[in-house]
């Protein structure tokens, strides 16, 4: 007999932002988190640099929401920011509760780093490896609740919608036993983080295929400004040494990037150098490289003390050592790397999708904070503001009636399939064609190309899913070939280059600032 569960509230992803909502609800509730993978495999828990958060007296809300502004190249909605940037503080008043052991000064306050395009310190940190502290604080207090139910190794397939147009649960497949599962919820979160798996080169997890994005998109949502991809400027470039960053937070505290001639070169594309807004740093890096024909640049902080860096950078210190490379003397050879999916799921203040009782928090939502550019350790800030209320939201609603249970998945038709080869084949071919026409810099002509291949692509693949079993891969497959569609869709839809999105063929920045909205219907329209 099919295997079916019911719950009040099913997460949909491990991350800050789906466990931040889990510890948010009323002990009263039902509660599952399933994930693809452990839970230390989200995107959270390799985030190195912090969470920025208006908790000194030398700084302000105002400058906080400036800055973010600024780096989001007039893009941000200042409702939704000013939003964000005013619960901060009670967003780190809740890690603390929690029980996360942020980096204290000398006077046993947090200390404050800074990164790029804060104009003040106000990057709480623990170390260099703030993702893995809050993750664990908060996985431990998690297991610590009996009304939350952590479901590891399952990949949800697709949202249950009722006759009422309501989210009313998720099929998902157990990769254990290789049965889809009926998921019945009252409500449901899609926390499953970005999308940057769709390019060659990421510094994220494998779990990042935009699970998320694509069910919500299938369910009816729209999606907003997905050609907002941020490439985190420096990942270390060895081969031994998958997905593994260079905090900005090293730049704040003094490195420089260099050519193989020792040449400082940031100077010469923005005044503010290394502590420019990631994309004008990435771009820069990718026109050096380009222009040289490196394989990489040079991240240099051999300047400071070496006490210093072994205690501000231990993580990074001992990783780069354990491939030879010896920080406090040694140049760090780094390159860019997908990083960040800045658009995602339309939601309101609530993290409310278009779907009724259908959520979206964290990476994989669009609420409208990053703009054209994500500005470093708003990220975290804004999965943590947008769970907890997300969580109140969902309070608010609990008087309405439960959806009736729906029916199992239904296999009857389909068979076993017979030619893997042909997953990984058309996975490979995705990521490079992403990489090499939909990357840092783009052409009207790359993108034409790239969208006649990824059409190709989905009509082999949903014939494929139409006529086998479904696996893990292949639904991973069928998710990262819709949202690079919607990626490209979007990109040739802003004929302009504002923030992240830089395009040869319109280099100039458009005097309004509008988002790219895309619609289930496939219509690209601006708001």
């Amino acid at each position: 007999m099919a295997t079916s569960f019911s719950y009040d509230v099913l997460i949909i992803g491990g991350g800050a932002a789906g466990l931040t909502l889990a510890l948010n609800l009323d002990a009263s509730l039902r509660i599952a988190m399933i994930s693809k993978a452990a839970l230390t495999e989200a995107s959270t828990y390799y985030a190195q640099g912090g969470v920025a958060a208006v908790v000194d007296a030398s700084d302000s809300v105002d400058s906080h929401v400036s800055d973010t502004l600024v780096a989001g190249a007039d893009l941000c909605h200042e409702d939704v920011v000013t939003h964000t940037v005013a619960h901060g503080p009670e967003a780190i008043d809740w890690l603390l509760a929690q029980g996360v052991q942020f980096t204290l000064d000398d006077s046993d306050h947090l200390h404050l780093t800074r990164e790029g395009g804060h104009s003040h310190r106000r990057i709480i940190h623990a170390a260099d490896t703030t993702g893995q502290a809050i993750s664990k604080t908060l996985i431990e207090r998690v297991l610590a609740c009996a009304h939350i139910d952590l479901l590891e190794s399952r990949i949800a397939v697709d949202v249950i919608i009722d006759d009422h147009a309501r989210a009313a649960g998720a099929y998902v497949l157990n990769k254990d036993s290789g049965e889809v599962e009926t998921f019945n919820a009252r409500f449901v979160a899609l926390a499953t983080g970005g999308a940057s798996k769709a390019y060659q080169y990421t510094c994220n997890p494998d779990v990042a295929t935009g699970d998320g994005i694509a069910m919500a998109w299938r369910a009816g949502c729209r999606v907003a400004n997905m050609e907002f991809n941020q490439f985190h400027p420096t990942s270390l470039y060895h081969p031994s040494a998958k997905n593994f960053l260079i905090t900005e937070a090293m730049r704040g505290e003094g490195a420089v990037l260099r050519l193989p001639d020792g040449e400082r070169f940031m100077p010469r594309f923005d005044a503010r150098a290394e502590l420019a807004p990631r994309d004008i740093v990435a771009r820069a890096i990718d026109f050096e490289m380009k222009r040289l024909g490196l394989r990489h640049v040079w991240l240099d902080i051999t300047h400071k003390d070496p006490a210093f860096i072994t205690s501000h950078f231990p993580n990074i210190y001992n990783t780069c050592l354990a491939q030879g490379i010896d920080i406090t003397k040694d140049w760090i050879p780094v390159v860019p790397t997908a990083h960040f999916t800045c658009g995602g799921v339309m939601v309101d203040l609530h993290s409310e999708t278009d779907i009724a009782h259908l959520f979206a928090i964290g990476e994989t939502s669009f609420t409208g904070l990053h703009g054209a550019n994500r500005m470093a350790s708003n990220s975290l800030l804004e999965c943590f503001v947008f769970a907890m209320s997300a969580a109140k939201r969902i309070h608010a609603l609990l008087d309405t009636p439960a959806p009736p249970a729906s029916p199992p998945w239904d296999a009857s038709q389909v068979g076993n399939p017979d030619e893997d080869v042909v997953i990984l084949h058309n996975w490979d071919e995705l990521r490079r064609f992403m990489w090499d026409f939909v990357g840092i810099v783009r052409t009207t002509k790359r993108l034409e190309r790239a969208l006649h291949r990824v059409e190709l692509l989905q009509a082999e693949i949903n014939e494929y899913y139409s006529n086998y079993h479904v696996s893990s891969n292949l639904l991973e497959l069928r998710n990262l070939v819709l949202v690079s569609e919607l990626i490209i869709r979007s990109a040739l839809a802003r004929r302009e280059s504002r923030g992240l999105h830089y395009t040869l063929d319109y280099p100039e920045r458009l005097a309004s600032a509008d988002d790219t909205i895309l619609q289930p219907d496939d219509a690209a329209t601006a708001h």
